[in-house]
This record gives C-alpha cells, structure tokens and sequence, in this order.
C-alpha cells in the first residue's frame, strides 16, 4: 500500500482550499466542517447542479454559511446542467429544498457575480501557492475550467473526490451519484490530473457508507452543547438527517444515513482516518447500462489512463468524534424558521 498523499495544513499556514458543492444535506454537513476549521483557509465556494438545482444549491450554500457565522465566505454559482447527458437531481433524496425540509432563514449575503468556472480558472491561474480542490457533487465545474485551460491543473496541489463506487452504486446498479450525474467532467477531471501529476483521492460509496449517522451518533449532534449553552449546528444537523436516504436505508440495512461528502474534509483534516490505495482508474462514458461506473484495475494491465488514491477504509468512530469535536465549536441562537 503507497502512503496517503499528505492532507495535512501546510507549514506556513492552513491549507488553501476551495470547495465545488451541491449542498444537498451531506454537503451542508460537509461545509460546517470545513467552516469550523482553522486549518482549512477556504478562498471560495463553487455550487453545482447536482442533489437540486443550481439556484436551490446556490441558496443552500449561502444559509449554510450564514448559519455558521461566515457570511464573509464567497460563493460563486457555476453550471446549470452536466457537459453532455440531461441532468438528473436527487430531490428524492435530499428533499426538495435539498435540506430534507429544514428551514433556514433566508440568506442575506449575495452571490458573487463571477461564474464558479472563471472563478475556479482565474484563482488557479493566479495562485501564488498551490491550492487544494474539494469535489461534493457532479466535477462540472472542474472540468469546464480544466477543458478552457488544462494548465491550470499545475496549480493543484492536490483534489480530494466524493464520487464513484467499487461494489454496488446507489443511484445505478453500477454507479454513485455524482459520477452518474456528470461522467463526461469526472473522466476529463481524472484523466487531466494524470496528465499533470496532479495527487486525486477518491471516496467511494464503499467507503462513505461505513460513515452511518447511527440513532446514537444523530442523538449526540442534538447534545452537543457550546459555551454559551445548547448548540442550534447539532441539532440543525440532526434535523437534516432525520429522513436522508430513508429508501437506501432500508434497501441496505443500514441504522441511519451515510455522511458521504464530509469525508472528504475530514480527509483534509486527519488524512490517519483513511486507509488509502493507488490504482489506475478511469470512468465508463459510454454504456448506458454502466454509464458513470468507477472503473479500476489493480492488474494495470487494461491501459486506464487515471492514477487515483482510491479511499479503500475509514474509521468511522473517529470521523463522527472529529465531527462532533468540530460542530461543538459553534454556538449562539438557533436559526429563524
């Protein structure tokens, strides 16, 4: 097994991070992560058509900031739809609102007026120090700017993915929904970063359901307290989780849901959680029976053109302590139905 490419922050400071997200609840989660974190020095917020609309995910990740005390982060609203296939959301999943129903006050900070390509395209061109890139949701942004611009891809110190599936996927027999949604931009994603020897972790299913928010891991977000008393994240965040994925629950046995997209900040926060593989790797583009399908080949014998740090295992205990330990740090006043 190679070691894990390193995610810890940087000598000089926190690690310079932007996020492409379609907040979505396991987002959500994801972002008050991030959001928490001294050592992750976040430079944007890029949304996505994905779990819902662009504009309901553009929405999302301003509540979600606002809610975490950081109105200041920017966000920049990026593709409508994926490169080449008609879209597909996952309203039946994360609600219609893509917070399973929870209401948050409306947002008051604004949308940056600059495409979340452009942003994504200027900030690498321009990046005095290398940047990380954080993958939640469909990897069209990310694509778009690296087919305008592959250099861009020099600046990259490392992208870490929620996407894929090894075993079963969960929106096809044969993949997971993000690399279903959009697997033209995840092919381009993979295959530009070898080109470029740029470092990719992928998190596949396989590995994000073994983060199940069990009924005791739900109860002890609501518990979470903070100086100045109860703390309004935790019991927002369990809100959320109350009826996320209640089909695949069923389907698969679980005891709650998987939090997907916050392992991959919790990645960039304590890499020791994650056992990791490198493998060649590519995306299945072509059949409709297979579309979007995390192909790997541990032979390297079959020619795949990606090199990936395929996500293989994960502490689940100390994801949800470095979840807790993290959301504990907010405090204030629940928010405004």
């Amino acid at each position: 097994m190679l070691p894990t490419p390193a995610a810890e922050p940087l000598p000089d400071g926190p690690r310079r991070l932007i996020i492409d997200c379609d907040p979505g609840i396991d987002d959500a989660v994801a972002l008050l992560l991030a959001l928490a974190s001294p050592q992750l020095e976040i430079l944007g917020i890029t949304t996505v058509a994905g779990n819902v609309s662009l504009e309901t995910t553009s929405t999302n990740a301003r509540c979600i900031c606002e809610l975490a005390s950081h109105p200041e982060v920017q966000i920049f609203p990026g593709c409508p739809r994926p490169l080449v296939r008609p879209s597909v959301i996952a309203a039946q999943v994360h609600g219609e609102n893509g917070l399973g129903g929870v209401r948050l006050a409306p947002p008051q900070m604004p949308l940056q007026p600059i495409h979340g390509v452009d942003f994504l395209r200027d900030t690498l061109r321009c990046a005095p120090a290398p940047v990380t890139l954080a993958s939640l949701g469909p990897l069209t942004n990310l694509a778009t700017a690296l087919i305008q611009a592959p250099q861009i891809a020099e600046r990259l110190e490392l992208i870490v993915i929620m996407g894929g599936a090894v075993g079963a996927g969960n929106v096809t027999a044969a993949a997971e929904f993000n690399f279903y949604a959009d697997p033209h931009a995840a092919q381009v994603v993979l295959h530009t970063a070898a080109d470029y020897g740029v470092p990719v972790v992928v998190i596949p299913l396989d590995v994000t359901h073994g983060a199940i928010a069990t009924p005791a891991r739900r109860q002890a977000l609501r518990d979470l307290n903070a100086p100045a008393g109860q703390n309004p994240i935790g019991q927002t965040v369990a809100a959320m989780l109350e009826n996320y994925g209640l089909r695949e629950q069923q389907a698969r046995g679980f005891t709650g849901p998987p939090l997907h997209d916050p392992c991959v900040i919790a990645y960039l926060l304590q890499p020791d959680l994650f056992e990791t593989e490198a493998i060649a790797a590519s995306i299945e583009i072509q059949s409709p029976l297979t579309q979007g399908r995390l192909v790997v080949d541990r032979s390297g014998e079959l020619g795949l053109l990606g090199r990936i740090h395929l996500a293989t295992a994960i502490d689940a205990d100390g994801f949800y302590r470095l979840l807790l330990e993290h959301l504990g740090r907010y405090g204030g006043e629940p928010p405004t139905p």
